[in-house]
């Protein structure tokens, strides 16, 4: 899953960023599913807060492909 934040004034979709990034790089590092974050959590040293963010998407439901 990648979680993403939208430069302001921008509301990318998430097949828009699935197309961006295909062919950038490798098909097994394509995410499952995008999702919209206002802000990354940080660390207090600014790093970015992995621990917060599987936190708070532990429940999340990857969607499924389409048959």
């Amino acid at each position: 899953m990648a979680c993403v934040v939208a430069v302001e004034g921008e509301e990318p979709t998430k097949q828009e960023i699935l197309d961006f990034l295909d062919g950038r790089v490798a098909k097994w590092w394509l995410p499952d599913d995008v999702v919209f974050i206002d802000e990354v959590p940080k660390t207090s040293v600014g790093k970015f807060s992995k621990k917060d963010l599987r936190e708070r998407f532990a429940d999340h439901v990857l969607p499924t492909p389409a048959n």
